[in-house]
């Protein structure tokens, strides 16, 4: 169905008001994380980081039979209207299997080791390949909530890696294949892959702990949030795009399978 001028204006309008209060709440929020307000957290204090580097291999292996047909996946901003903001072209593609709670079944089936290991990721909300094509700048932004984290698990990384970074804050970090990176993009953050070669990490948001009962608090935003147009109409394009990925897929399948 079409989306009219009044509906996209209403969208709009939730969105901006809607992001205004939750950087008004996620102020409060913050002071009772039990892991303080970084820019990169230490993996050692999240034991879930172990299993997504325990399964590393496999879940490459699914990517890179994703990546084979890597001219049928979305751009980040096909899945996500607004981040037009910070990327328009066709070099920052996704591959996603949960956006905010909601479950890309179709795409799950295509990989899923993958699947099975982030659903055993306490607190999962959001789960996608991020692929960056050579060259690639992602400007300054910043994250929409504080109440999840964000982890990056590197998957491929070109040879050159300090080329291709990620800032957060003031701190600067490059990925490396089969380790974890965790932050909270809610902190000025851009990346660079200033090489020739593509880079793809596994990107996580995961429920950021807080102490009862703002942890609970916390988990009602977020089932809010997943039920806003922001994220309900994410959710219809990824239905879309999911129909063309897999019949991409079947159209390349090997005689008789």
């Amino acid at each position: 169905m079409a989306t009219t001028p009044f509906k996209k204006r209403f969208d709009a309008l939730v969105k901006e008001v809607g992001f205004s209060l939750l950087q008004l709440i996620e102020q409060g929020l913050v002071r009772y994380s039990p892991h303080g307000d970084p820019t990169f957290f230490d993996t050692q204090d999240f034991p879930w980081t172990d299993l997504l580097e325990e399964h590393w291999a496999p879940i490459r292996a699914e990517l890179d039979a994703v990546l084979s047909h890597r001219d049928a996946l979305p751009n980040f901003q096909d899945i996500s209207e607004d981040q037009t903001a910070i990327t328009t072209d066709d070099n920052w593609k996704t591959f996603f299997l949960y956006g905010f709670g909601h479950k890309a079944e179709k795409n799950c089936r295509l990989v899923p080791k993958t699947t099975e290991v982030v659903e055993r990721i306490p607190g999962m909300k959001t789960a996608f390949f991020s692929i960056l094509a050579p060259g690639k700048h992602i400007p300054a932004h910043r994250g929409p909530y504080k109440g999840v984290m964000r982890a990056h698990l590197g998957l491929k990384v070109p040879d050159a890696k300090e080329d291709c970074r990620i800032r957060v804050g003031d701190d600067i970090r490059h990925w490396e294949e089969g380790e974890v990176l965790l932050f909270d993009d809610t902190h000025d953050h851009e990346v660079w892959n200033d090489t020739d070669e593509t880079r793809v990490v596994l990107f996580l948001d995961v429920v950021r702990p807080f102490v009862p009962p703002v942890d609970t608090l916390n988990r009602a935003l977020i089932t809010l949030i997943s039920y806003s147009p922001f994220v309900q109409n994410a959710k219809e394009n990824q239905e879309q795009w999911a129909e063309r990925i897999q019949a991409a897929m079947d159209e390349k399948a090997p005689v008789g399978t």
